[in-house]
């Protein structure tokens, strides 16, 4: 566990995880700890704490709803998804609110069946990357899934300029054993600036009939150095993972 998380994927993670003897050690009550310290609320202003699971949310109409109301996130501490999505709210406070707050507001238009808006909140929610790079031809290469020209040819220029954070909490606990198709869905923004605000913006302008297509499809590791064999070309050349795109989807 602790050598997975020496991947740079945890990088903007790793100032919220306690070490001793080499062991992770992210406790509920650490976690309250930094979320108090940081001062993590949701969006109608509730502070955020990690409550052991106690069936309470279906009082609340649900998980989204007693989050949002309560500031009470369940979480299981023996479970690294749920620890997962604890880290990402510490990581990225104003994004994982909006987020929450966004599902808030969908679920009572939706009559029980979730719609298309909320399809794209959940993807971001659980395989969401925040990718902000200055560089807008960049940016285009990662719409146009154009994978070889972005990952080898302008490799350089990738590694100096492209920022990726990843704030999905099951693309997270899948990188502990990474594999090369390990797919994020991206929020591009066309500037060097930070994540957390930037991604909580993105969602903000969204508009009502908002889709999954919003948000590019992105390889994470593919990455310069986020996978020990993606040195040689070959590594983008398996379209099991780098995908072409299907005409008529192409974000």
């Amino acid at each position: 566990m602790e050598t997975g998380l020496a991947h740079p994927i945890y990088e903007p993670l790793r100032r919220f995880i306690e070490a001793r003897d080499g062991r992770w050690e992210p406790g509920l009550e650490r976690l309250n700890r930094l979320a108090e310290q940081r001062g993590v609320r949701t969006e109608a202003g509730s502070p955020l704490r990690f409550v052991a699971p106690d069936g309470a949310a279906a009082r609340y109409g649900g998980y989204e709803l007693r989050v949002f109301e309560t500031g009470c996130v369940e979480t299981r501490p023996e479970s690294l998804h749920d620890l997962f999505n604890a880290l990402a709210w510490l990581a990225y406070p104003l994004t994982k609110a909006r987020l929450n707050a966004m599902h808030v507001r969908e679920i009572p238009k939706e009559n029980g069946r979730r719609g298309r808006l909320r399809d794209l909140l959940t993807l971001l929610d659980e395989g969401g990357a925040i990718v902000c790079c200055p560089d807008e031809e960049l940016l285009r290469l990662v719409r146009e899934h154009r994978w070889i020209e972005l990952f080898w040819e302008r490799r350089a220029q990738v590694a100096a300029t492209m920022h990726v954070h990843v704030l999905g909490h099951a693309v997270l606990e899948q990188a502990l054993r990474p594999w090369p198709g390990i797919t994020c869905k991206a929020v591009l923004v066309p500037t060097d600036c930070d994540a957390d605000e930037a991604a909580s913006h993105w969602l903000s302008a969204l508009p009502a009939a908002a889709t999954p297509a919003a948000a590019a499809a992105l390889p994470v590791l593919g990455m310069p150095g986020w996978h020990p064999e993606n040195e040689g070309r070959a590594f983008y050349d398996d379209r099991r993972y780098f995908r072409t795109p299907v005409a008529g989807t192409m974000t």
